[in-house]
This record gives structure tokens, C-alpha cells and sequence, in this order.
């Protein structure tokens, strides 16, 4: 999964579209001021989110949001969702 487009909107938020079509708000104040993202506290920072080659939603200084845990956010869905290798093997006793 890659993101292909991002846009920055108020109240830290950023508008996100994956490659396999679904786009949306993602609500990032959870992490404003937060250890690396204190860097958002300059709105200009915030503001120059990108792309990168990876398909992952970034600021400068490297600070990076993986696009599995966007999607997570965005979609309400769990891990083992998209790695259905990470659900619990049930043992039938």
C-alpha cells in the first residue's frame, strides 16, 4: 500500500489517497508537539508534507508516517485486516 498523494489542512490534519483508491482526512493532533513532530509547531513544517519515493507521507528532518498505520487511521480497520498473517492461530482443544 503507497500513498500517492497527500494534502495539508488545518488543525494538523493532512488529506491522504492510497494507490488502490481510498482517500480521505486523517486526524494527526494526537501527535502535534510530540517528540519529533514538535517540528509541526511551525506551521510551515506541517505544511510542506510530501510524498516520498517509498509512498510514505513526510516532513524535512526525515520525520516520516508509515502508510499501513495511515491507512489503519483512516479506514478504522485493524492490523490483522491487511496481514491476515497476524491473526491468532486458534488451537481446538
Amino acid at each position: 500500500m503507497r500513498v500517492v498523494q497527500v494534502e495539508p489542512r488545518e488543525d494538523f490534519k493532512i488529506w491522504v489517497r492510497f494507490d488502490e483508491g481510498t482517500s480521505g482526512t486523517i486526524d494527526l493532533q494526537d501527535l502535534a508537539g510530540r517528540g519529533v513532530f514538535g517540528a509541526w509547531k511551525d506551521r510551515h513544517v506541517f505544511e510542506s508534507v510530501h510524498v516520498n519515493d517509498a509512498g510514505a507521507v513526510e516532513w524535512p528532518s526525515d520525520v516520516d508516517l508509515c502508510p499501513d498505520s495511515l491507512y489503519l487511521r483512516l479506514t478504522g480497520k485493524q492490523a490483522e485486516d491487511l496481514f491476515p498473517a497476524l491473526r491468532p492461530v486458534r488451537s481446538d482443544a
